[in-house]
């Protein structure tokens, strides 16, 4: 039987690997400071996917609290990202809103 966190582990650990792609495919545009906004978003988002991933797998008490805000987190950088036509960008939206899903699964 899988552990009831084990897919959202996952999910966070995917989401922020994405984050990390899309802010660095962001700095490597000509107009990065144009991107400062969605940039900063993205590193937020990606600590706060690290964090919940390790909330779970430490059995945190603050483990829904953590996946309920990592949750929000992810809604918006998933809106921000559907804003720009990169592909990197379309990849990151996905991966928030099944991290977004999964972390409201147990929060």
């Amino acid at each position: 039987m899988n552990d009831p966190y084990d897919n959202c582990m996952a999910a966070c650990d995917a989401c922020a690997h994405a984050y990390d792609a899309c802010t660095a495919a962001y700095l490597a545009e000509r107009d990065a400071q144009a991107l400062a906004d969605c940039i900063a978003l993205d590193i937020e988002c990606a600590q706060l996917c690290r964090f919940a991933s390790g909330a779970m797998a430490r059995r945190s008490v603050l483990t829904p609290s953590v996946c309920a805000l990592c949750a929000q987190a992810c809604d918006l950088c998933a809106a921000e990202c559907q804003r720009h036509a990169h592909d990197h960008c379309r990849r990151c939206a996905l991966a928030c809103e099944a991290c977004a899903a999964m972390c409201r699964a147990v929060a």
